[in-house]
């Protein structure tokens, strides 16, 4: 699968076969832009139930070079959403009703960055090495002198300097606005190893988002990620017991990146006006997801566990008291 320029990209952009005019419909409570049928003009966010209203103009995108086809069907992912549901504790009747109802599920194939580099990374610290002495002490206790031994743990820190190396192969940056990070990092691993070249036919039946995290930013991102890597393997090389990092330089070459698509089932649904949703990996049937709590039945809950433990209390004062007599 191709891998395009990235720095060559970001200074002189691409040609017309590169990208693709999209239709969108943007929603303005979660932020999401999904391409959409031309004679479509209005219809319900799939991120979070909210109406939307499809754009007038189209937008210029980057295409996809891959895409990893939906493995696993609705069916099986709504056993996975209803599994997950009915372990959910206090969870308000209403959840449940919505379970049993059968809603279709959404499949949406969301928008991803992956970004190759060859590092090489220049770094100057200090190698710390333990170490135990003995010494000795003396302390007043309750008026009386005392005088002993102890070990004490000391570091003795040299000086290093060295160099680190790594290739970064597919660096994964969700290019999409519209889910919390918190739910797409929960969804993986997800098997890249199988990503498909794109064709326009895998999308028949589904919906694709359009990205609204621009490669600049997805690359500053992914700069993040291959950081913190990276200030692993110069610890690494400085070995010893403990280790500082005075200075790193990293030198990233050979950048390149692809725009892929990633299979998400997804279910949203209102509850007292505020959107809940959930996603399933597309692949795995791995699901993150938002729930509303009952204040009932937590009332009804803690009620309980008061009269459990009052009448516990109670006994246990009879059984003491019995015990005297």
């Amino acid at each position: 699968m191709r891998e395009l320029d990235l720095r060559a990209t970001l200074r002189d952009g691409l040609g017309e076969y590169q990208t693709t005019e999209v239709q969108t419909y943007g929603c303005k409570n979660c932020g999401a832009s999904v391409e959409f049928d031309p004679h479509t003009h209005a219809a319900e966010c799939p991120f979070c139930a909210t109406p939307v209203v499809g754009e007038t103009a189209p937008q210029s995108q980057i295409k996809p070079q891959g895409l990893l086809p939906f493995g696993i069907s609705e069916e099986v992912a709504h056993k996975s959403m209803n599994n997950w549901l009915g372990g959910l504790w206090f969870a308000p009747n209403g959840l449940n009703e919505y379970a049993r109802k059968g809603r279709r599920l959404d499949g949406i194939y969301v928008p991803y960055w992956t970004y190759d580099a060859d590092t090489a990374t220049g770094y100057t610290g200090q190698r710390g090495t333990v170490y135990y002495v003995t010494e000795s002490y003396t302390r007043r206790v309750d008026g009386r002198i005392t005088t002993g031994t102890r070990r004490v743990q000391k570091i003795r820190w040299d000086t290093v300097r060295g160099r680190v190396t790594r290739f970064f192969d597919d660096v994964l940056v969700l290019a999409s606005k519209s889910l919390p990070k918190k739910f797409t990092d929960g969804l993986e691993p997800w098997d890249l190893g199988a990503l498909e070249p794109y064709q326009p036919e895998y999308l028949a039946g589904f919906r694709a988002e359009s990205y609204t995290v621009s490669l600049e930013d997805g690359y500053r991102e992914a700069q993040v990620i291959m950081d913190r890597t990276v200030t692993r393997d110069i610890k690494f090389d400085i070995g010893g017991d403990r280790q500082k990092i005075l200075s790193a330089n990293t030198e990233y070459k050979s950048t390149s990146f692809k725009h892929v698509l990633l299979p998400v089932w997804m279910a949203a649904y209102k509850y007292r006006g505020k959107s809940y949703r959930f996603v399933i990996n597309g692949r795995t049937g791995r699901i993150q997801g938002q729930r509303p709590y009952s204040i009932w039945k937590i009332t009804f809950a803690v009620l309980v566990f008061s009269i459990v433990a009052v009448g516990s209390g109670y006994l246990i004062a009879l059984a003491q008291n019995s015990g005297h007599i």
